[in-house]
């Protein structure tokens, strides 16, 4: 008997370079977008810088009511979230910060100062009576209103900032963390934003 010929066709030589050609353009070009991503993601910095820490304690109170302020600037190119501040190791809770992520940056660029420690849990205040902001916190840097004040309430979380952003963020130490007897002594002061920031040194201020 005559063994029948199968009548089914093959793939021919010319679609099936055509199909390996296509296949290796679209891999490689899944390659590349990838690892472009790959590149941009791993060039984005996390960043910030610190400008002006000053630490306050009060001269007369027994109890080590101190005060502290510094400047925060994110100079990386992702979001940040500033998340801890610590004086001597010990943390400050958000419900102690109050932070002003709306400061100008002339206003950002003055010397960071406290007028005046007021009759009611050391909160700091005005001493002129017009006010311009209604926050529990404000602040006059300037002290001829020509830049806004601080102004500022409570924290309630970590203070982000987006790249370029500047705040400044007032801090009311635990009572005792310093006392009278460290006005002129320098103290750490550690500020990071997840991985990024770090422990400065500053004298302490008494008044």
């Amino acid at each position: 008997m005559k063994t029948k010929l199968s009548k089914k066709r093959a793939i021919s030589t010319v679609l099936t370079t055509v199909i390996i050609l296509v296949s290796s353009v679209v891999l490689g070009s899944g390659v590349v977008l990838y690892g472009t991503s790959l590149f941009q993601g791993g060039t984005q910095t996390e960043n910030i810088s610190i400008a002006g820490t000053k630490i306050w304690v009060h001269a007369n109170a027994t109890d080590g009511l101190s005060w502290g302020a510094s400047g925060i600037r994110n100079t990386g190119d992702k979001v940040v979230a500033v998340d801890k501040i610590q004086i001597r190791g010990t943390d400050i809770p958000f419900t102690s910060w109050y932070p002003d992520t709306t400061v100008t940056s002339g206003l950002f660029q003055q010397a960071l100062e406290m007028p005046e420690w007021s009759k009611v849990g050391g909160m700091i205040t005005l001493d002129d009576p017009s006010s311009v902001c209604s926050n529990t916190l404000e602040v006059d840097l300037d002290g001829s209103g020509g830049e806004d004040p601080v102004c500022a309430d409570a924290g309630t979380g970590p203070v982000s900032l987006n790249p370029g952003q500047s705040a400044i963020i007032y801090y009311k130490l635990n009572n005792g963390t310093i006392t009278t007897l460290d006005s002129g002594v320098a103290t750490t002061v550690s500020i990071f934003a997840g991985k990024a920031g770090g422990p400065s040194s500053v004298s302490v201020i008494g008044r």
